[in-house]
């Protein structure tokens, strides 16, 4: 049911597990994003490779949920809905939060390198915003 609301606003919520298969050892990373409060899309997938870290788990899904906030922001334009609000990105990892705004490169982290720098220019553009949530379950 959709709720009927005056004041829009966009938000997406990530998610990502590390190797919770336990016959391949592949994560998934989830988003789902929310227009006015109401659930609008969602994904959660299985990597097609086995991942290194928790971290690029995070950043991918991190990625694909501004990806789709970037394409309702769209949609609404073509709607002639105007939304000049801030775009909302909830994560629940705040270590790769803080990666997302830290522009050093680590060699620890260079297989996550795109993701972050996609991330880190619609940071600085201010495009969008993270916000860190607690959560006791997970959107997976």
């Amino acid at each position: 049911m959709f709720i009927r609301n005056k004041n829009i606003s966009l938000k997406a919520y990530t998610d990502a597990d590390y190797a919770s298969s336990i016959v391949d050892r592949k994560s998934t990373s989830s988003y789902c994003a929310l227009l006015s409060g109401n659930l609008v899309t969602w994904k959660s997938k299985k990597q097609s490779v086995v991942i290194r870290s928790i971290v690029e788990a995070e950043f991918w899904a991190m990625a694909q949920g501004i990806c789709e906030l970037l394409w309702l922001k769209i949609i609404l334009e073509d709607l002639k809905i105007k939304y000049d609000g801030l775009v909302k990105l909830y994560c629940h990892n705040k270590y790769v939060i803080s990666m997302a705004y830290n522009p050093v490169q680590h060699d620890k982290t260079k297989h996550t390198e795109l993701d972050r720098h996609f991330i880190k220019e619609k940071l600085d553009n201010d495009m969008i915003c993270t916000l860190y949530f607690f959560s006791r379950t997970t959107c997976i």
